[in-house]
């Protein structure tokens, strides 16, 4: 005859058991939703679309969808982490300034920046992923990809980045 100890006993194994499960499975969901990309066919018309999905786009969808990009620009950068994940690169911030709504968390690492004067977008790629878009005007794209330009004469081989 089983005693009112060893039935306790064996639903707290079991419940225990549960949550483990539970703790794995949620784990596994996390792990998989964050490294879920949408196929390169379905970025593309995103891009196509004007849809710029932030963390859902990669650079190759972009030159598969708009071609190559008049600027194009990698450069070690902070990015500021945003309450809506999005990341706002250093470089698209006025010194001393913070951006509106940032949630005081730091992001550091090779940022791609691509400009395209034509559709009015820079969009800005971090980790592999889209991170940052801003519509500007052509005129101020422009400006932008010509002072990168000229940035580049002055970098050592030191400051440009690993191609892989």
């Amino acid at each position: 005859m089983r005693t009112f100890a060893d039935r306790f006993r064996d639903r707290d194994v079991s419940r225990r058991s549960g949550w483990a499960g539970l703790c794995v499975a949620a784990a596994l969901g996390v792990a998989l939703g964050c490294s879920w990309m949408p196929s390169l066919e379905e970025q593309s018309g995103h891009v196509k679309a004007n849809e710029l999905l932030l963390h859902q786009l990669t650079s190759p969808a972009f030159f598969e969808a708009w071609g190559p990009p008049a600027y194009q620009h990698v450069e070690f950068m902070q990015f500021f982490v945003m309450e809506d994940k999005s990341l706002v690169p250093r470089s698209r911030v006025a010194i001393g300034e913070a951006p509106g709504g940032w949630e005081v968390n730091l992001e550091a690492g090779d940022g791609l920046f691509l400009a395209y004067p034509d559709r009015g977008w820079l969009v800005v790629f971090f980790e592999g992923r889209l991170v940052y878009r801003e519509s500007l005007t052509a005129v101020q794209l422009h400006a932008l990809g010509r002072s990168w330009q000229h940035e580049d004469k002055f970098r050592s081989r030191f400051e440009v980045p690993a191609t892989p």
